[in-house]
């Protein structure tokens, strides 16, 4: 997997999280459902990624 894609999902994470706490700051619920949506997106997206690196190590070879 590429880093740029790595960065992408940390940078969504941590958009998620600004998001939040932004919500919680200001008593918005839909500010801070959006950032665990976000937060979620980029936690999923890495667990992702790390099963395709896991199956690349266990199977050889670079199919993506």
């Amino acid at each position: 997997m590429g880093t740029g894609d790595r960065f992408e999902n940390s940078a969504e994470e941590t958009k998620g999280k600004v998001k939040q706490g932004l919500g919680e700051m200001t008593d918005n619920d839909r500010l801070k459902t959006e950032g665990q949506a976000d937060e979620a997106k980029g936690n999923l997206k890495n667990a992702g990624e790390d099963i395709k690196d896991a199956a690349k190590r266990v199977f050889g070879g670079d199919k993506g």
